[in-house]
């Protein structure tokens, strides 16, 4: 009797053999909840569970379908939680509705593809078992994240996974240690470990991984829930900083005489500053520039040399700085000017004593990534880009011998960055921000939780100030200490104060993270390195 040949096809575990169809669709409902997890009050569990469906739905399939289950995950996740980029380009960027979408649609692209490798991954992995798969998984997600972080032109960590879970204050601690990859990591973790116990019936017994899953979550729970009583108090804040949030209407083009127009709100500006108060505000901050706020322009200049030395104390504001290029010698071509999205101090004197240019700009709006599809963007709208990114995380001096660092908008998600200031000897965070550009979407309150990160991630206190809102002081732990209502025009003293000790983090910066791709690398190796087993 002839004996059958051997099959050349790994084995698979037993409820491997689910329709493609079935894969797709779950993965995409998985992803649909995981983008529920930002935008929904009181969702922050569902990050716990739902990628836990896109591993389910990659271990056992084919790659190529293992691809699309990661590529539909990453669509839908974007366009349940992100569609308000859509949005802020048609209302703010001078966009067309479609072209709004259209960009949504390249960004959601680029974020499907890695999310495909990440599936394509694991449905490879799996042809050695559900628990080599599920091992593998958690590092595979922290270093995808981490790519989004660094590529090229169009890196974009927003809503990493670790955020829902910095939810918890006691929790989020662990960011002071490990970043906000280090949380990434803790619920890929639990979400593949959720896989685990489900499908490695065929490697482990359903008394082991009860079990395991059981212990797990009764430690994740007794963290939550008794966890918060064990998070140090802050010493009280010594120093308070008057914030300033203006609550100016975003307009895409400032006539000239728009400074004589809104004289007004601008004297109401100058009185909130300078109002009494039961405090003695050492420091006064404006936020991000939410109208033609430029030194260059006397109008402004003098007005804000004005009232610094009123305030008789450093006066922080963001500006839009005009700075010539130099011209080859000899050349009469005229001078041209760029212009920087900028934070300026001025001193109790009201001269200019720091300057901050911002480094990472925000892609499509403040430059044009990619000079190749230039004209694309170009067709879509004429507003796009226009500023020219610092080069120098600078730190500035304030009265007494302590320094600060001072981020703008949409650098607060990039944690490496923030944590460069503290590393250069920032004792104090400023993050200043114009979200008004969102609209009451959820874009301002995941905005908000990412900054919160930042602070314990560096154990410093965090002073944030926004044109709309949320205008915050946060302390080392994360907890805001006092805020003022969104979509207000007030002022409040926002308590802060100085430290000098250093995190594990800030010293070592995203070990978790590199640590995540160096395993990852050695999965994929195993690929490629290991032969392939044969069935019996």
């Amino acid at each position: 009797m002839a004996q059958p040949r051997p099959s050349h096809s790994p084995p698979l575990h037993p409820e491997s053999q689910i329709p493609w169809p079935v894969r797709v669709l779950v993965s995409a409902l998985g992803g649909a909840a995981l983008g529920a997890a930002y935008t929904s009050p009181g969702s922050p569990l569902l990050a716990w569970v739902s990628l836990a469906l896109l591993i389910a739905m990659a271990i056992g399939a084919r790659p190529r379908t293992a691809f699309w289950c990661g590529f539909l995950h990453a669509i839908v996740f974007v366009l349940t939680c992100l569609f308000w980029i859509a949005t802020v380009l048609k209302v703010h960027g001078g966009m067309s509705y479609a072209g709004g979408v259209g960009v949504l649609l390249l960004i959601a692209t680029a974020w499907g593809s890695v999310n495909g490798f990440f599936a394509w991954c694991l449905s490879r992995l799996s042809r050695a078992g559900v628990t080599r798969a599920c091992l593998a998984a958690p590092f595979l997600w922290v270093s995808i994240e981490f790519l989004r972080d660094h590529l090229p032109e169009i890196a974009f960590p927003w809503n990493l996974l670790g955020y829902p879970a910095a939810a918890s204050s006691a929790l989020v601690q662990a960011a002071s240690v490990t970043g906000i990859f280090g949380l990434s990591f803790l619920v890929a973790a639990y979400n593949s470990l959720l896989t685990w116990a489900a499908f490695a019936s065929g490697e482990f017994s359903l008394r082991i991984r009860f079990a395991v899953l059981a212990g797990v979550s009764i430690l994740l729970a007794a963290v939550v829930i008794a966890g918060p009583q064990f998070v140090p108090a802050a010493p009280p804040a010594s120093h308070y900083a008057r914030a300033v949030q203006p609550n100016l209407p975003e307009l895409l083009d400032y006539p000239r005489e728009w400074f004589q127009r809104n004289a007004g709100i601008l004297d109401e500006l100058d009185r909130l500053s300078l109002a009494p108060s039961n405090h003695t505000p050492d420091l006064l901050i404006w936020p991000e520039a939410p109208a033609p706020f430029s030194f260059q322009d006397g109008q402004f200049a003098r007005r804000a040399s004005s009232l610094a030395i009123r305030f008789g104390h450093p006066f922080l504001a963001g500006a839009v700085e005009w700075r010539s290029a130099a011209n080859p010698a000899g050349s009469a071509a005229p001078a041209s000017y760029s212009a920087f999205n900028s934070a300026i101090m001025l001193d109790a004197q009201g001269q200019r004593i720091f300057v901050y240019d911002k480094i990472h700009l925000v892609p499509f709006g403040e430059y044009e990534p990619f000079p190749l599809i230039h004209r694309v963007v170009r067709s879509l709208s004429e507003d796009v880009g226009g500023f020219r990114s610092g080069s120098n995380y600078a730190i500035g001096g304030l009265p007494g011998g302590q320094r600060f660092g001072v981020f703008i908008c949409y650098e607060s998600i990039f944690p490496g960055e923030v944590r460069r200031f503290v590393a250069g000897g920032a004792n104090l965070l400023i993050n200043i921000s114009n979200d008004g550009w969102f609209g009451r979407s959820a874009a301002p309150e995941q905005h908000l939780r990412m900054a919160r990160v930042r602070a314990v991630e560096n154990r410093r206190w965090l002073v944030r100030v926004t044109n709309n809102g949320y205008t915050v002081s946060i302390d080392p732990y994360g907890r805001i200490v006092s805020r003022i209502p969104a979509d207000a025009r007030q002022a409040a003293d926002l308590p802060y104060d100085f430290r000098a000790d250093s995190t594990l983090y800030t010293r070592f910066g995203d070990w978790i993270a590199w640590l995540c791709v160096l395993v990852s690398l050695a999965f994929l190796a195993s690929l490629f390195l290991k032969p392939k087993r044969l069935s019996n």
